[in-house]
């Protein structure tokens, strides 16, 4: 039989021909407000770099000094335990580092981070925490006292905004990722997490507690010498990269040599809270007005997974109900009208549809909303889907772009982690051209910055910090470490 050569990819597009006049011209107003054009990344960019280079002055602003004082050299060896305490969930591991350069193995629990803890009482928050970490160890070195352990130095990945004056503490700047627990802000949360430990008599010791973003850079660099930056695109956003003792003048009086590495967690999804120059949609204003912490996070509201569903929603509702065009009419959207009813993995679902009449977008609609939408509000749906995904990807380009040229790095790779760098289609596409936009790389030159999938930075990452930390005890190199004991 002749062969009727490659089969023809379905169009993910659907077509618009059938689309009325009056949400073809929402369709083109949602387009001006949410794409972000070369001339506005540049501009963003550039307001970036000015923001990146005054956080190194003053306390205040973001940029923290991580006391991570430099990369792995893949010779680091032992057993560590890690603790990820993230949006979502809360994961163990236990992390063998060993003799081969660059290898490790890895055991692993997640467990669930009940909602009712994230506005709790702080003290629920760490008896949980306390009692993952004792089932972990149970389970995995059966023994009947766990005192009877050697204690395990553990690296805790709290990836909140913290100022650190060592390694082993972190002071609370502000909640982020919907979390608002009294009495932490402002307070250093490593007494509390030992307190927990401690009445548990858990065969613990806190080496190093870490930002996800700072582990990321150091998992990535563990593997690949070329990693310079480490980011993540979640539930939050964030980037690390390594900066010299000498140009951070807000920890000149430690004295530090000048020409010292030292990781630098940049918090920029605090990035322009002063909306100087951020392009932000009515929806946006709406979102921040609305959150447990107005004026903050800017940065992080337009590009976060926490939030783009939620920008989704508020424009569908928008559209029901303000504009002059019949989208859901006469359908009962009660549940469209629950803030927060919709995360991004539910325009990461609208985006994958391979359908041209977007039937598995229809069918999510109704099972999720009790809405059945017309072909031709799917096709408004997807449309907007995309705009608010590509503008995600283009904006944060802007933050590794910016890093790039505070640096002076020409070529490097930066590693990436996080749910919407990892399962949002084409996240990594759009920030790639977005970053080829800002950087003006000639035409077919090989992406000079590759942004690419990062190692464990939570787990592994956390571990070797830990590890970095005990090995600069045993140097005697004691810059940012609070309580050695045990160390040496």
């Amino acid at each position: 039989m002749p062969s009727l050569g490659p089969r023809r990819q379905p169009s993910r597009r659907g077509s618009m021909a059938d689309v009325p006049q009056d949400l073809l011209e929402q369709i083109q107003e949602l387009e001006k407000l949410f794409t972000v054009d070369q001339a506005k990344l540049k501009e963003v960019t550039e307001h970036f770099v000015k923001e990146l280079k005054k956080g190194k002055f003053y306390v205040e602003r973001p940029m923290n000094p991580t006391w991570v004082m430099g990369y792995p050299d893949g010779h680091e060896t032992g057993t560590f335990l890690a603790l990820d305490m993230g949006g979502t969930n809360l994961r163990v591991c236990e992390v063998i580092l060993l003799e081969e350069k660059g290898e490790f193995e890895i055991i692993q629990s997640k467990y669930r981070m009940p909602e009712e803890l994230k506005t709790g009482d702080s003290e629920e928050l760490w008896e949980y925490i306390s009692d993952c970490l004792q089932q972990f160890i149970e389970y995995h070195h059966e023994v009947e006292d766990l005192e009877q352990l050697d204690k395990i130095p553990l690296g805790f990945t709290f990836s909140f905004p913290a100022t650190q004056d060592y390694i082993d503490n972190g002071v609370l700047q502000r909640w982020t990722k919907g979390f608002d627990i009294s009495g932490v802000e402002g307070h250093d949360v490593a007494p509390m997490f030992e307190a927990a430990l401690a009445k548990r008599k858990l065969p613990i010791r806190l080496s190093a507690l870490i930002n996800d973003t700072t582990g990321t850079l150091i998992a990535s660099a563990y593997t690949d010498g070329t990693m310079k930056i480490g980011c993540i695109f979640g539930t939050g956003c964030n980037a690390a990269y390594m900066e010299n003792c000498g140009s951070i003048p807000k920890i000149a009086h430690y004295n530090l040599p000048p020409d010292m590495p030292i990781a630098i967690n940049c918090e920029y999804g605090a990035f322009d809270n002063e909306h100087v120059v951020l392009p932000r949609t009515p929806y946006d204003i709406i979102i921040d007005k609305d959150s447990p912490r107005p004026g903050q996070q800017a940065f992080e509201k337009m590009i976060a997974g926490l939030y783009l569903g939620e920008i989704f929603r508020l424009v569908l509702v928008d559209l029901h109900e303000n504009k002059g065009c019949k989208i859901f009419h006469g359908q009962d959207i009660g549940k469209l009208k629950t803030p927060y009813r919709l995360d991004s993995s539910f325009l990461s679902l609208i985006e994958e549809d391979p359908f041209e009449n977007l039937s598995e977008t229809g069918e999510l609609f109704h099972r999720v909303l009790g809405i059945m939408a017309t072909k031709p509000e799917l096709e408004l749906c997807r449309r907007l889907a995309e705009l608010i995904g590509t503008r995600a990807a283009r904006l944060s380009a802007c933050g590794v772009a910016a890093i790039c040229k505070k640096k002076n790095i020409e070529s490097c790779h930066v590693g990436a982690d996080g749910s919407v760098f990892n399962k949002y289609p084409h996240f990594k596409a759009r920030g790639a051209v977005a970053l080829r936009e800002i950087l003006d790389w000639p035409p077919g030159k090989r992406d000079p910055v590759d942004i690419r999938a990062a190692e464990d930075g939570s787990g592994v990452g956390a571990a070797l910090i830990a590890a970095l930390t005990i090995k600069r005890v045993k140097e005697g190199n004691l810059a940012g470490i609070r309580n050695t004991e045990g160390m040496c």
